[in-house]
């Protein structure tokens, strides 16, 4: 019965699937009497998993995302941005950085929707897109500060 989960682990690890297996067990024959082998230990957690899950697109979405939050720099400009809009001369002075550097993280943060800005004459103000990157932030300080 190991065996298909052993499979399933390996696959997983390797990258080597781009679908989930079927919930439905395939049909063998022991000694001539078709017997259904088990794809799962817990077929209802497993079906409940499943429905659970986001689709495929929502999940390369998420990682888009949380790639886009996994330089430290980013977190930094996220951060501050948290508290107030900032324009890119202030934000560079604050975490020490060009201002080439620091628009061309806001590039990256706007195009995954992180970020939006406002212009007043030719100076952009930017700040987070909405409550639920502040919440993010949040939840993942919480996360990270939990020993």
């Amino acid at each position: 019965m190991l065996d298909t989960l052993d499979k399933w682990v390996v696959h997983v690890n390797n990258h080597f699937i781009e679908r989930l297996p079927s919930l439905d067990s395939p049909i063998r024959t022991i000694g001539g009497v078709e017997a259904k082998k088990p794809e799962f230990i817990d077929g209802v957690s497993a079906r409940s998993a499943r429905k659970a899950m986001p689709s495929d697109r929502m999940v390369r979405a998420l990682a888009e995302t949380f790639g886009t939050l996994s330089d430290p720099t980013r977190v930094r400009i996220i951060s501050a941005l948290a508290g107030e809009e900032l324009c890119v001369f202030d934000l560079a002075r604050l975490l020490g950085l060009s201002g080439s550097a620091v628009s061309h993280q806001l590039r990256l943060l706007r195009g995954q929707r992180l970020v939006k800005y406002r212009k007043e004459g030719k100076i952009a103000f930017y700040s987070l897109d909405d409550d639920h990157i502040r919440n993010l932030m949040e939840e993942c300080i919480k996360h990270v500060t939990v020993e």
